[in-house]
Protein backbone atom coordinates (compact mmCIF):
# COMPACT_ATOMS: atom_id res chain seq x y z
CA UNK A 1 0.00 0.00 0.00
CA UNK A 2 2.94 2.53 0.79
CA UNK A 3 4.28 1.68 -2.63
CA UNK A 4 0.78 2.37 -4.24
CA UNK A 5 0.64 5.82 -2.92
CA UNK A 6 4.26 6.50 -3.09
CA UNK A 7 3.34 5.69 -7.02
CA UNK A 8 0.20 8.14 -6.69
CA UNK A 9 2.12 11.14 -5.51
CA UNK A 10 4.95 10.59 -8.44
CA UNK A 11 2.14 10.22 -11.19
CA UNK A 12 0.62 12.80 -10.07
CA UNK A 13 1.09 15.55 -12.43
CA UNK A 14 1.15 13.00 -15.64
CA UNK A 15 -2.41 12.16 -14.17
CA UNK A 16 -3.63 15.53 -13.72
CA UNK A 17 -2.62 16.22 -17.16
CA UNK A 18 -4.59 13.09 -18.36
CA UNK A 19 -7.60 14.16 -16.82
CA UNK A 20 -7.43 18.10 -18.32
CA UNK A 21 -6.90 16.53 -21.62
CA UNK A 22 -9.68 14.22 -21.52
CA UNK A 23 -12.11 16.71 -19.65
CA UNK A 24 -11.39 19.20 -22.87
CA UNK A 25 -11.71 15.91 -25.60
CA UNK A 26 -15.70 15.35 -23.72
CA UNK A 27 -16.50 19.21 -23.68
CA UNK A 28 -15.10 19.19 -27.26
CA UNK A 29 -17.13 16.07 -28.31
CA UNK A 30 -20.62 17.42 -26.63
CA UNK A 31 -19.84 20.74 -27.75
CA UNK A 32 -19.94 19.29 -31.16
CA UNK A 33 -23.19 17.63 -31.12
CA UNK A 34 -21.35 14.51 -30.63
CA UNK A 35 -24.28 11.61 -30.03
CA UNK A 36 -24.43 10.48 -25.65
CA UNK A 37 -23.45 6.84 -26.43
CA UNK A 38 -20.85 7.70 -28.68
CA UNK A 39 -19.16 10.30 -26.29
CA UNK A 40 -20.13 7.72 -23.40
CA UNK A 41 -18.15 5.22 -25.59
CA UNK A 42 -15.15 7.52 -26.08
CA UNK A 43 -15.19 8.37 -22.23
CA UNK A 44 -14.57 4.64 -21.60
CA UNK A 45 -12.22 4.06 -23.83
CA UNK A 46 -9.85 7.05 -22.85
CA UNK A 47 -10.39 5.65 -19.34
CA UNK A 48 -9.12 2.18 -19.88
CA UNK A 49 -5.96 3.01 -22.21
CA UNK A 50 -5.33 5.29 -19.30
CA UNK A 51 -5.78 2.59 -16.24
CA UNK A 52 -3.61 0.05 -18.78
CA UNK A 53 -1.17 2.41 -18.91
CA UNK A 54 -0.75 3.09 -15.19
CA UNK A 55 -1.23 -0.93 -14.85
CA UNK A 56 2.08 -1.18 -16.91
CA UNK A 57 3.84 1.66 -15.78
CA UNK A 58 2.99 1.11 -11.90
CA UNK A 59 4.86 -2.53 -12.69
CA UNK A 60 8.21 -1.23 -13.88
CA UNK A 61 7.50 1.93 -10.96
CA UNK A 62 8.01 -1.57 -8.61
CA UNK A 63 10.74 -3.17 -10.69
CA UNK A 64 12.70 -0.40 -10.38
CA UNK A 65 12.08 0.45 -6.91
CA UNK A 66 12.97 -3.51 -5.76
CA UNK A 67 16.28 -3.38 -7.82
CA UNK A 68 16.98 0.11 -5.76
CA UNK A 69 16.38 -1.18 -2.67
CA UNK A 70 18.73 -4.35 -3.40
CA UNK A 71 21.03 -2.07 -4.44
CA UNK A 72 21.02 -0.14 -1.59
CA UNK A 73 21.61 -2.68 0.64
CA UNK A 74 24.43 -3.44 -0.72
CA UNK A 75 28.41 -2.93 0.47
CA UNK A 76 29.81 -1.86 -2.28
CA UNK A 77 27.81 -0.33 -5.82
CA UNK A 78 28.37 -1.55 -8.95
CA UNK A 79 27.54 0.85 -11.60
CA UNK A 80 26.16 -1.89 -14.10
CA UNK A 81 23.98 -3.09 -11.54
CA UNK A 82 21.69 0.10 -12.13
CA UNK A 83 18.26 0.03 -13.94
CA UNK A 84 18.45 1.38 -17.08
CA UNK A 85 17.81 5.07 -17.47
CA UNK A 86 14.26 5.84 -18.72
CA UNK A 87 15.43 9.95 -19.45
CA UNK A 88 18.11 12.51 -19.82
CA UNK A 89 17.50 13.48 -15.99
CA UNK A 90 18.02 9.77 -14.55
CA UNK A 91 20.81 9.55 -16.87
CA UNK A 92 22.73 12.60 -15.33
CA UNK A 93 21.62 11.06 -11.98
CA UNK A 94 23.09 7.77 -12.56
CA UNK A 95 26.43 9.73 -13.75
CA UNK A 96 26.40 11.42 -10.81
CA UNK A 97 26.45 8.06 -8.77
CA UNK A 98 29.15 6.92 -10.04
CA UNK A 99 31.48 10.39 -9.46
CA UNK A 100 30.39 9.84 -6.36
CA UNK A 101 31.80 6.19 -6.27
CA UNK A 102 34.40 6.83 -7.65
CA UNK A 103 35.23 9.84 -5.31
CA UNK A 104 34.33 7.38 -2.24
CA UNK A 105 36.77 4.74 -3.42
CA UNK A 106 39.20 7.39 -3.63
CA UNK A 107 38.77 8.59 -0.42
CA UNK A 108 38.56 4.59 1.11
CA UNK A 109 41.79 3.54 -0.33
CA UNK A 110 43.91 7.12 0.68
CA UNK A 111 42.60 6.45 3.93
CA UNK A 112 43.47 2.53 3.93
CA UNK A 113 46.63 3.41 3.08
CA UNK A 114 47.35 6.12 5.99
CA UNK A 115 46.23 3.36 8.20
CA UNK A 116 48.59 0.86 6.92
CA UNK A 117 51.08 3.30 6.93
CA UNK A 118 50.37 4.27 11.05
CA UNK A 119 50.35 0.28 11.77
CA UNK A 120 53.54 0.02 10.43
CA UNK A 121 55.50 2.94 11.69
CA UNK A 122 53.76 1.81 15.61
CA UNK A 123 54.70 -1.65 14.85
CA UNK A 124 58.39 -0.41 14.00
CA UNK A 125 58.54 1.76 17.21
CA UNK A 126 57.25 -0.81 19.47
CA UNK A 127 60.10 -3.28 18.49
CA UNK A 128 62.85 -0.89 18.20
CA UNK A 129 61.72 0.65 21.82
CA UNK A 130 62.16 -2.57 23.24
CA UNK A 131 65.75 -2.30 22.66
CA UNK A 132 67.06 0.15 24.75
CA UNK A 133 64.36 -0.89 27.41
CA UNK A 134 66.11 -4.20 27.37
CA UNK A 135 69.52 -1.83 27.91
CA UNK A 136 68.46 -0.19 30.44
CA UNK A 137 66.96 -3.65 32.57
CA UNK A 138 70.65 -4.77 32.03
CA UNK A 139 72.28 -1.44 33.54
CA UNK A 140 70.43 -1.69 36.41
CA UNK A 141 70.70 -5.35 37.53
CA UNK A 142 74.26 -5.02 36.75
CA UNK A 143 74.19 -2.24 39.78
CA UNK A 144 72.33 -4.11 42.06
CA UNK A 145 71.35 -1.30 43.81
CA UNK A 146 68.54 -1.04 46.25
CA UNK A 147 68.17 2.49 45.42
CA UNK A 148 67.04 1.65 41.94
CA UNK A 149 64.30 -0.53 43.06
CA UNK A 150 61.86 2.49 41.86
CA UNK A 151 63.61 2.96 38.43
CA UNK A 152 63.26 -1.03 38.07
CA UNK A 153 59.53 -0.30 38.85
CA UNK A 154 58.83 2.60 36.27
CA UNK A 155 60.96 0.47 33.91
CA UNK A 156 58.41 -2.43 34.44
CA UNK A 157 55.19 -0.18 33.75
CA UNK A 158 57.14 0.98 30.28
CA UNK A 159 57.49 -2.86 29.32
CA UNK A 160 53.99 -3.10 30.04
CA UNK A 161 52.57 -0.06 28.03
CA UNK A 162 55.20 -0.90 25.29
CA UNK A 163 53.73 -4.42 24.93
CA UNK A 164 49.83 -3.47 25.29
CA UNK A 165 50.82 -0.83 22.30
CA UNK A 166 52.40 -3.95 20.47
CA UNK A 167 49.62 -6.28 21.09
CA UNK A 168 46.52 -3.23 20.45
CA UNK A 169 48.66 -3.10 16.76
CA UNK A 170 48.40 -7.44 16.23
CA UNK A 171 45.17 -7.21 17.13
CA UNK A 172 43.94 -5.13 14.68
CA UNK A 173 45.90 -6.54 11.78
CA UNK A 174 44.67 -9.48 9.60
CA UNK A 175 47.82 -11.00 9.68
CA UNK A 176 47.06 -11.92 13.48
CA UNK A 177 48.52 -15.67 14.09
CA UNK A 178 46.76 -17.98 16.00
CA UNK A 179 47.68 -21.39 17.43
CA UNK A 180 44.58 -22.87 19.01
CA UNK A 181 45.78 -26.33 20.94
CA UNK A 182 45.12 -27.74 23.82
CA UNK A 183 47.23 -25.92 26.60
CA UNK A 184 47.67 -26.68 30.63
CA UNK A 185 45.73 -23.84 32.23
CA UNK A 186 48.29 -24.33 35.33
CA UNK A 187 51.25 -23.00 33.19
CA UNK A 188 49.85 -19.99 31.08
CA UNK A 189 48.69 -18.95 34.98
CA UNK A 190 52.16 -19.66 36.35
CA UNK A 191 54.04 -17.52 33.73
CA UNK A 192 52.13 -14.95 34.56
CA UNK A 193 52.32 -14.63 38.40
CA UNK A 194 55.95 -15.51 38.26
CA UNK A 195 55.96 -11.79 35.41
CA UNK A 196 54.48 -10.21 38.70
CA UNK A 197 55.90 -11.13 41.51
CA UNK A 198 57.98 -8.58 42.09
CA UNK A 199 54.92 -6.31 42.49
CA UNK A 200 53.37 -8.58 44.60
CA UNK A 201 56.40 -8.31 47.01
CA UNK A 202 56.67 -4.39 46.90
CA UNK A 203 52.91 -4.04 47.88
CA UNK A 204 53.02 -6.67 50.23
CA UNK A 205 50.08 -8.90 48.96
CA UNK A 206 49.65 -12.13 49.79
CA UNK A 207 48.61 -14.38 46.26
CA UNK A 208 45.91 -17.52 46.63
CA UNK A 209 46.04 -19.70 43.87
CA UNK A 210 45.22 -23.25 44.12
CA UNK A 211 46.45 -24.93 41.00
CA UNK A 212 44.59 -25.17 38.33
CA UNK A 213 43.92 -28.50 36.39
CA UNK A 214 42.31 -28.05 33.63
CA UNK A 215 43.57 -28.02 29.69
CA UNK A 216 41.79 -25.92 27.61
CA UNK A 217 41.29 -25.39 23.86
CA UNK A 218 43.28 -22.35 22.99
CA UNK A 219 45.48 -20.14 22.14
CA UNK A 220 48.54 -19.97 25.07
CA UNK A 221 50.31 -16.03 23.92
CA UNK A 222 46.82 -14.31 23.64
CA UNK A 223 45.22 -16.25 26.38
CA UNK A 224 48.25 -15.52 29.13
CA UNK A 225 47.95 -11.74 28.02
CA UNK A 226 44.60 -11.43 28.81
CA UNK A 227 45.60 -12.95 32.35
CA UNK A 228 48.09 -10.65 32.50
CA UNK A 229 46.24 -8.07 32.26
CA UNK A 230 43.60 -8.69 34.37
CA UNK A 231 46.41 -9.13 37.17
CA UNK A 232 47.49 -5.95 36.19
CA UNK A 233 44.88 -4.13 37.07
CA UNK A 234 44.00 -5.99 40.53
CA UNK A 235 47.60 -5.55 41.18
CA UNK A 236 47.08 -1.71 40.58
CA UNK A 237 43.97 -1.33 42.36
CA UNK A 238 44.48 -3.75 45.54
CA UNK A 239 46.37 -1.80 48.45
CA UNK A 240 45.84 -4.19 50.94
CA UNK A 241 44.70 -7.66 51.32
CA UNK A 242 45.10 -10.20 48.75
CA UNK A 243 44.43 -11.74 45.23
CA UNK A 244 42.95 -14.87 44.65
CA UNK A 245 43.64 -17.34 41.19
CA UNK A 246 41.13 -20.47 41.18
CA UNK A 247 39.55 -22.59 38.53
CA UNK A 248 36.20 -22.80 38.57
CA UNK A 249 33.51 -25.00 36.59
CA UNK A 250 33.14 -24.36 32.91
CA UNK A 251 36.31 -24.26 32.99
CA UNK A 252 36.67 -21.09 33.60
CA UNK A 253 39.77 -19.04 35.68
CA UNK A 254 38.64 -16.54 38.43
CA UNK A 255 40.49 -13.95 39.24
CA UNK A 256 39.29 -11.77 42.61
CA UNK A 257 41.25 -8.95 44.61
CA UNK A 258 40.18 -6.93 47.86
CA UNK A 259 41.11 -3.46 46.47
CA UNK A 260 38.79 -0.69 45.66
CA UNK A 261 36.00 -2.08 44.00
CA UNK A 262 33.99 -0.69 40.88
CA UNK A 263 31.47 2.16 40.86
CA UNK A 264 28.20 0.24 39.87
CA UNK A 265 27.47 3.06 37.07
CA UNK A 266 30.76 2.28 35.78
CA UNK A 267 30.26 -1.55 35.57
CA UNK A 268 28.70 -1.45 32.15
CA UNK A 269 31.32 0.17 30.53
CA UNK A 270 34.66 -0.88 31.80
CA UNK A 271 35.04 -3.49 28.32
CA UNK A 272 34.43 -0.53 26.05
CA UNK A 273 37.37 1.37 24.45
CA UNK A 274 39.35 3.89 26.21
CA UNK A 275 36.72 4.20 29.46
CA UNK A 276 38.43 4.39 32.58
CA UNK A 277 35.90 5.48 35.01
CA UNK A 278 35.78 6.85 38.23
CA UNK A 279 39.13 4.62 39.49
CA UNK A 280 41.27 5.79 36.09
CA UNK A 281 40.44 9.13 36.65
CA UNK A 282 41.69 9.41 39.97
CA UNK A 283 45.09 6.96 38.86
CA UNK A 284 45.73 9.17 36.29
CA UNK A 285 47.33 6.82 34.39
CA UNK A 286 44.91 4.44 33.42
CA UNK A 287 44.60 4.30 28.81
CA UNK A 288 40.94 2.51 29.29
CA UNK A 289 42.80 -0.30 26.50
CA UNK A 290 43.22 -3.07 29.38
CA UNK A 291 40.00 -4.59 29.05
CA UNK A 292 38.97 -3.37 26.39
CA UNK A 293 41.58 -5.84 24.57
CA UNK A 294 40.95 -8.32 26.82
CA UNK A 295 37.37 -9.11 25.84
CA UNK A 296 38.68 -8.30 21.76
CA UNK A 297 41.29 -11.40 22.13
CA UNK A 298 38.68 -13.66 24.28
CA UNK A 299 35.99 -12.90 21.43
CA UNK A 300 38.23 -14.29 18.62
CA UNK A 301 39.45 -17.16 21.07
CA UNK A 302 35.73 -17.73 21.55
CA UNK A 303 35.85 -17.13 25.07
CA UNK A 304 34.10 -15.16 27.76
CA UNK A 305 34.94 -12.35 30.21
CA UNK A 306 32.42 -10.96 32.95
CA UNK A 307 33.33 -9.05 36.05
CA UNK A 308 31.27 -8.34 39.38
CA UNK A 309 32.24 -5.70 41.66
CA UNK A 310 31.39 -4.02 44.97
CA UNK A 311 33.12 -0.54 45.87
CA UNK A 312 35.46 -0.79 49.23
CA UNK A 313 35.34 -5.31 49.01
CA UNK A 314 36.79 -5.52 45.44
CA UNK A 315 36.57 -7.24 42.21
CA UNK A 316 36.44 -10.64 40.34
CA UNK A 317 36.68 -11.27 37.48
CA UNK A 318 35.79 -14.59 35.20
CA UNK A 319 37.56 -15.67 32.54
CA UNK A 320 35.18 -18.86 30.31
CA UNK A 321 37.36 -21.06 28.27
CA UNK A 322 34.85 -23.45 27.16
CA UNK A 323 35.15 -22.99 23.23
CA UNK A 324 32.22 -24.43 21.28
CA UNK A 325 33.13 -22.26 17.71
CA UNK A 326 36.22 -20.22 16.84
CA UNK A 327 34.67 -16.61 16.10
CA UNK A 328 36.57 -13.83 14.76
CA UNK A 329 35.96 -10.11 14.47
Amino acid sequence: MKLFWSYLRARLGAAALFLAFWAIFMSMAKLGGMAEDNIRYAAMLCLITGAIAMVFDGARFRRRHILLTEIAARTMLAEDHLPESADLVERDYQALVRALRQERAELVSAQDQKIRDMDAYYTLWAHQIKTPIAAMRLLLQQRADPADQPLSQELFSIEQYVEMALQYQRLGSDATDYVIRRCGLDDIVRQAVHKYAPLFIRKKLALRYEPCTARVLTDEKWLQFVVEQVLSNALKYTKTGSITIREAPGPALVIEDTGIGIAPEDLPRVFDCGFTGYNGRADKKATGLGLYLCRRVCRKLSHTIGISSEPGRGTTVTIGLAVTERVQE
